[in-house]
């Protein structure tokens, strides 16, 4: 079962879309003051969001840490973790030079479940 443990959280960003349904996805800033989910698998994530914001509501942001987040296909525990074309967690491998790598999944998951990784955006791809 996913868990949360000790995050490091962002303030002060809100959505610029509402994002009710988004909950445990990547984001990334729209603007220097909202965040709206990554759309994209070359996008950078600042985060994943942690409540269900409509637009222009609070986002509360997890940047670094153990959070839960929403698995795009099949995970397997150790896996490394970048974002889907709709914020959700896939799987990354070393041939996926276009996508960041966001941190590595501490528990297996199927597509859409919610799955606990650590969380470590680096902005980092393999080259």
């Amino acid at each position: 079962m996913a868990y949360e443990a000790a995050q490091i959280k962002l303030g002060q960003l809100t959505a610029s879309a509402d994002l009710s349904a988004k909950q445990f996805h990547f984001v990334k800033l729209a603007s220097a003051t909202t965040v709206d989910v990554c759309s994209g698998v070359t996008d950078k994530p600042i985060g994943i969001l942690q409540n269900s914001p409509a637009s222009g509501q609070a986002a509360e942001i997890c940047i670094f840490g153990i959070t839960k987040v929403v698995s795009d296909g099949t995970t397997a525990a150790g896996n490394l973790i970048g974002t889907s074309s709709d914020g959700q967690a896939a799987v990354y491998t070393t041939t996926d030079t276009t996508k960041y790598i966001c941190g590595q999944a501490i528990e297996a998951g199927a597509a859409s479940e919610v799955i606990t990784m650590f969380l470590n955006i680096t902005n980092a791809r393999f080259v």
